[in-house]
């Protein structure tokens, strides 16, 4: 784990999207056929398109993006395809942090040494993390420099999950949470919010010292909702739920990179965001998990409790010198038609009180996952696929 001799981040963009496969009958998850779905999917797209875990869970990802432009394009061609790729193999594609009612021990495990030493090592906790998300890659080529600005991103991570929340039900239950997949995903060792790091060979001491002891065999096991990717330049976000449409994706991935945007402009200046411990960061944590965009959280600097919805202008404010220059205007605002409209798990719970069937919930997030990204008349002709 090396440093580059530039400090300056590039500040381009990856993103990885984790999709559900559903039986369109039934809409529960089903297992893809591997060399239907994963093996055709990569002829197609290559290295974009890689198993999970799961057999019922498809991640995919962007090649580097230079800016949020590229990577929108790369994942709506992405999702074209991988749409109609399970449509052509009798399945559908669907996007949210957790399905409504599958039944995580109905589900196979899909047959990689690497997964078999997971489950190997943590057991139910492993065969129970039926839990689908969005990670957002930032390239920050420097590793001192991307501590310190994780250190100031880790803030933020409550805020992105309150935008991103997308698992209100768990195992056919209405969990009263807007987020529940962080709260399966917390039973994992080495999640949540990171501690502080005061530098680079602060941190990379810890991570050869849980090797050293047989923690783990690479800091890959370190599943934080922020983190040095240890092979890739890049600070990773992996706090988000998976959302369903396109332009959630987008917008969030949007947020991540003008947040480290501006902590790098106050940094390169001898300046930086007060920094917060973890205990401080997991109560506004659990308050988005709870409550989404409709709970108050807590403004440290203030000592008080602030609605969500304000808090989160105020970020965009926070960044919104940054964002012309990035060429992410755009994209960005979607996050206050979020905040207009709710977030997946507000819109989730709309169907759900409305139909009271939870079919009808994943039809939903079926169509929103495929929303604006094919014609209307393609659409229809999919339809009678």
């Amino acid at each position: 784990m090396s440093e580059p001799s530039n400090p300056k981040p590039t500040l381009n963009i990856g993103i990885e999207e984790e999709y559900q496969t559903v039986d369109p009958v039934t809409r529960d998850l089903r297992s893809h056929i591997h060399a239907e779905i994963v093996e055709k999917g990569r002829l197609i797209l290559h290295e974009h398109v890689k198993p999970e875990m799961h057999q019922s869970v498809v991640e995919i990802g962007t090649g580097i993006c230079q800016n949020i432009k590229q990577a929108r394009d790369e994942i709506r061609m992405i999702r074209q395809k991988m749409i109609t790729l399970t449509r052509q193999n009798g399945l559908r594609l669907s996007a949210g942090g957790t399905h409504p009612f599958a039944l995580w021990r109905d589900q196979e495990i899909y047959p990689d040494d690497r997964y078999k030493v997971i489950v190997e090592d943590l057991k139910m906790v492993a065969r129970a993390n039926l839990i689908f998300g969005l990670h957002v890659h930032i390239g920050v080529e420097d590793r001192e420099t991307a501590i310190q600005l994780m250190n100031g991103a880790r803030y933020f991570l409550p805020h992105l999950l309150a935008i991103s929340a997308n698992s209100p039900f768990w195992l056919g239950m209405e969990t009263g949470l807007r987020s529940y997949r962080c709260k399966v995903f917390d039973k994992f060792p080495r999640t949540n919010i990171p501690d502080l790091y005061s530098s680079w060979s602060e941190f990379e001491n810890y991570v050869n010292l849980l090797i050293h002891t047989n923690c783990i065999d690479d800091a890959k096991k370190i599943w934080w909702d922020i983190r040095p990717h240890p092979y890739f330049p890049t600070l990773e976000f992996r706090v988000c739920d998976m959302p369903m449409r396109l332009e959630e994706s987008i917008a969030l991935a949007a947020m991540c990179q003008a947040i480290i945007a501006k902590l790098y402009h106050l940094h390169e200046r001898n300046q930086s965001f007060r920094h917060y411990s973890r205990s401080l960061i997991m109560e506004n944590k659990w308050r988005a998990a709870r409550y989404g965009l409709d709970g108050k959280m807590i403004d440290f600097g203030k000592q008080t409790e602030v609605p969500a919805r304000q808090l989160i202008e105020e970020i965009l404010e926070f960044v919104d010198d940054m964002v012309d220059e990035l060429g992410s205007r755009e994209e960005i605002s979607y996050v206050r038609t979020i905040l207009k409209n709710g977030n997946g798990a507000d819109r989730q719970l709309r169907v759900y009180h409305e139909t009271g069937d939870f079919k009808k919930v994943v039809d939903y997030m079926i169509a929103e996952t495929e929303y604006g990204l094919f014609p209307p008349d393609a659409a229809a002709a999919r339809e009678k696929q």
